[in-house]
């Protein structure tokens, strides 16, 4: 999933505009460095839309918020206030943020104990029941290895393999403890990259404002983290898009209908580079420090809370077909599909008597 990183940048729009039957959203990550759209082409998605919508860079991807029922600028700005605020707390690389201050051993603490905010406790808590349900496979204190790999600069170099192997260490998510405000760490030089689920979580705090601004139609979209709030004002549902993976983004295998839940996917097109004919990507397994090597491509989670898709995706990825299918079979109200290498297309138990799909 993408490290949180705030651009130097940042460029937003606030239009409203007229109604439309069906809005379609490709599900893939738009990072502002691989293959994002133009400010044009999304101004062209949306102007013959009845809603009102902004658009902004934000936790190193494209952010969209788009209010259907109620046509409040200031409900809409405040979402994007919220991201920054939470930005400003989960971000790996933003030296103002105060996941880095903890990362860097310059927030408040004695010896390996951190005093941390509620919001970062709340998320790290995320970050271990994950780290817990996969035995290793997803891991919040991978930020050693995934801050020797770079997929966003053009640059096709893979880590140096000594550093590697001695980054390796300091990855075991055992090694964290949690209690109340209070974060422990058993070895010194123990760091989180909270980016796997960051992006969920803060959708559902998205939806949560909303909800209390009594907004029951919306569609939040963290560069592929997409929410739907409600269904749409005509009492239809919204319409969503699996991306093909590796296909132009407008490309879809189908398209499915979705009140009032998450949509999540991981997948190894999102951020990746090739070297000497082998595909890089950004999923890395914690125990090898290289990317997961698997027969899955994409994995697109159905939930009802974004946090719970942003961590499954990743996660069942790591596990691979067959035991991440048996994961979600376990989980209430949590629906699969997995694309594999050779595009063929795996739905988990119940998704199909569930989710209604589309050509």
């Amino acid at each position: 999933m993408n490290n949180l990183n705030r651009k130097s940048f940042t460029t937003n729009f606030l239009i409203k505009v007229p109604n439309i039957r069906l809005f379609l959203i490709c599900i893939t990550i738009l990072t502002v460095v691989t293959g994002c759209s133009s400010h044009e082409e999304i101004m062209h998605k949306i102007k013959t839309n009845d809603y009102i919508t902004k658009t902004e860079l934000l936790l190193n991807t494209v952010v969209t918020i788009n209010l259907y029922d109620k046509q409040d600028e200031d409900i809409l700005e405040e979402c994007f206030d919220i991201i920054r605020k939470y930005e400003a707390i989960y971000s790996r690389t933003m030296e103002s943020s105060e996941l880095y201050a903890v990362n860097q051993g310059i927030a408040p603490h004695t010896g390996l104990t951190y005093s941390i905010s509620d919001q970062l406790a709340d998320l790290i808590e995320y970050g271990l029941y994950y780290s817990e349900l996969g035995q290793g496979a997803f891991d919040i204190s991978i930020a050693p290895i995934t801050s020797l790999w770079n997929f966003t600069s053009g640059i096709t170099q893979l880590p140096d393999p000594i550093t590697l192997q001695n980054a390796l260490t300091y990855v075991n998510y055992r090694n964290i403890k949690l209690e109340g405000n209070l974060l422990t760490y058993a070895k010194k030089g123990t760091q989180l990259d909270l980016g796997a689920i960051a992006k969920g979580y803060i959708a559902d705090r998205v939806k949560e404002y909303l909800i209390s601004m009594d907004v029951h139609s919306a569609m939040i979209n963290l560069g592929g983290n997409i929410v739907c709030l409600g269904e749409k004002p005509d009492g239809t549902p919204f319409h969503i898009g699996i991306q093909k993976p590796f296909a132009d983004r407008n490309e879809t295998l189908a398209v499915m209908d979705i009140r009032d839940r998450s949509v999540v996917t991981s997948g190894i097109y999102e951020r990746f580079f090739v070297l000497d004919g082998i595909t890089y990507h950004h999923i890395i397994n914690p125990k090898t420090g290289y990317p997961y090597r698997n027969e899955l491509i994409s994995i697109t989670i159905i939930s009802n809370a974004s946090v719970d898709g942003d961590g499954l995706s990743t996660l069942c990825f790591a596990l691979g077909l067959e035991k991440g299918l048996e994961l979600i079979k376990s989980l209430p109200d949590t629906y699969a599909i997995f694309i594999t290498k050779d595009y063929e297309t795996y739905y988990s138990e119940g998704f199909l008597d569930t989710i209604l799909l589309h050509d």
